[in-house]
C-alpha cells in the first residue's frame, strides 16, 4: 500500500460511490503532508481545476486546513454545512461574497468517525459546494449576524454568529500561503461551518439565509 494506490482507489470511490476500510490505509498517510498529496493527487486524477477550496480554522491562530472540493454535487451525502463563500482577487484579497452550503459525504466506510488524517486526505470529507448569488465584499458584523438554516423534514436551525474565526476572510491568508501559485484570482473560497455540520434525515433540499446576504434554496442528490 502507498499514497499512488491510495489516490486510484479514492479517484475510483468518487466515481463509482464504492468505500473503502480506514483500517487499510492508517499507514499510508501518517502526516498532513501525505493527506494533502493525496488530496492533489485525486483531484488531478478527476480533472478538478482547483478553482474551488473548501479552508478552515479552529481559530484565529489556527491550526488550520485545506483541500481542493467537488466541482459537482456528490452523492450518499451525510450532512450539510452553511457556509459564507469568497471570490478572491489577484493579490488574494476578497473581491466577492456569497452564502454558501457544503455538501459532506466520505468515501471511507467508517465516514466520519475514519481517523482525521484520512478525513483529509478524503478532501475533508466534502461532497460538492452550491452557492447562492454573489455580492461584492465588504465588511459585516459577523459575530452578531443572524442564520437561518431550513431542512426538509427538520425544524429551523437559527442563529446568531457562530464562524471560529469570528471572520470568514480569517481563512485566507493561511490558505494562500497553502495553494501558493494555484490562487488565481476568481477562484472561489468557502470559509468554514456556521454552527458545525447539520446531519440529514433525507435529501439535501431547503433554504439558507444570512442576515445581509439575502437567502437561496438549494437541492442536491442524498
Amino acid at each position: 500500500m502507498n499514497k499512488n494506490a491510495l489516490i486510484e482507489k479514492l479517484a475510483a470511490c468518487h466515481r463509482d460511490g464504492s468505500l473503502l476500510k480506514a483500517g487499510d490505509w492508517v499507514d499510508v498517510v501518517r502526516h498532513e503532508a501525505d493527506a494533502y498529496a493525496v488530496q492533489d493527487g485525486v483531484a488531478l486524477a478527476l480533472g478538478w481545476r482547483f478553482d474551488r477550496w473548501k479552508s478552515g480554522g479552529a481559530s484565529a491562530s489556527g491550526p488550520f486546513s485545506h483541500s481542493p472540493v467537488n466541482p459537482a454535487a456528490g452523492t450518499a451525502l451525510l450532512g450539510v454545512e452553511a457556509e459564507v463563500a469568497l471570490r478572491i482577487e489577484a493579490d488574494g484579497r476578497p473581491e466577492a461574497m456569497c452564502i454558501a452550503v457544503e455538501l459532506v459525504a466520505s468515501r471511507w466506510q467508517e465516514g466520519l468517525d475514519a481517523p482525521a488524517l484520512l478525513r483529509m486526505a478524503d478532501h475533508q470529507s466534502n461532497a460538492g459546494l452550491l452557492l447562492g448569488a454573489w455580492q461584492p465584499w465588504r465588511e459585516l458584523d459577523w459575530g452578531q449576524l443572524e442564520w437561518r438554516l431550513s431542512l426538509e423534514g427538520q425544524p429551523d436551525i437559527v442563529r446568531r454568529g457562530g464562524h471560529s474565526l469570528n471572520n470568514p476572510s480569517g481563512v485566507l491568508p493561511a490558505w494562500l500561503k497553502h495553494a501558493g501559485a494555484r490562487a488565481a484570482a476568481g477562484t472561489v473560497v468557502t470559509t468554514g461551518a456556521w454552527g458545525g455540520l447539520h446531519a440529514l434525515r433525507g435529501p439535501a433540499r431547503g433554504k439558507l439565509a444570512f442576515e445581509g446576504l439575502g437567502e437561496f434554496s438549494f437541492s442536491a442528490a442524498a
